[in-house]
């Protein structure tokens, strides 16, 4: 009996984590917050003790569905009023700025300036003269405004228009057609034979991966 309320309670942990994961959307996955950073381990903690919880797992699970609704509740404030966002969030501090490091604004960030050269350099940039601005994020991630002289060259510098970039289309993935894509592209499989055997394929399970780009141009990588 012991053995099935655990099966049990395992699978209603991975349910309502899964659920709460989705209501609360890919911020949990993605680069998080401070609030989102401590949500996303108190949550995990409590699904861990829900499936273990044989005697009251309804206890971890209404601790689960606060954390989350709570979650939600404030993505959807700090959406709407601006103050609350920059309460919960924080604010972006500027570091540096036309040659002058802001020392007081490091002291907020709570950074010592070993720790500032170090995200420069791991953004590529060795020596401070190249940057004209610096900023911490509320996310604690340094954005790094290059200065005008080192920054890469732009087709709208040399006066390019070039045309638009587009996704490349799957048109094969792992040995299947994608008849979808295919038709979306305004394709057909009389196409497609010929241009697979055009590049050297017997057969469409030889091919790994292929794409096609905006001007049905097919690129086959093999297995």
């Amino acid at each position: 009996m012991d053995l099935f309320k655990l099966i049990l309670t395992s699978f209603l942990s991975i349910i309502t984590l899964f659920l709460l994961a989705k209501l609360m959307g890919h911020k949990q996955v993605a680069q998080l917050d401070f609030f989102d950073y401590i949500n996303g381990i108190t949550i995990g903690s409590i699904a861990a003790e829900l499936a273990t919880d044989l005697e009251t797992p309804w206890k971890s699970l209404v601790a689960m569905l606060i954390y989350g609704f709570t979650a939600v509740g404030l993505s959807l404030a700090t959406n709407k009023f601006p103050k609350v966002r920059k309460y919960v969030n924080g604010s972006p501090t500027i570091l540096m700025n036309g040659g002058k490091i802001y020392r007081e604004n490091m002291k907020k960030a709570k950074l010592d300036l070993s720790e500032f050269l170090t995200m420069c350099r791991e953004q590529g940039y060795f020596d401070l003269n190249d940057i004209q601005t610096a900023i911490f994020e509320y996310n604690g991630k340094l954005t790094i405004l290059p200065n005008s002289a080192n920054r890469p060259v732009t087709p709208a510098d040399i006066e390019l228009n070039p045309e638009p970039d587009h996704i490349n289309t799957e048109i094969i993935m792992d040995g299947r057609i994608m008849d979808e894509n295919l038709k979306r592209m305004g394709l057909d499989l009389k196409w497609l034979e010929k241009q697979i055997k055009a590049q050297g394929y017997h057969n469409v399970k030889e091919i790994f991966l292929g794409l096609c780009d905006n001007n049905n141009k097919l690129s086959l990588f093999e297995s």
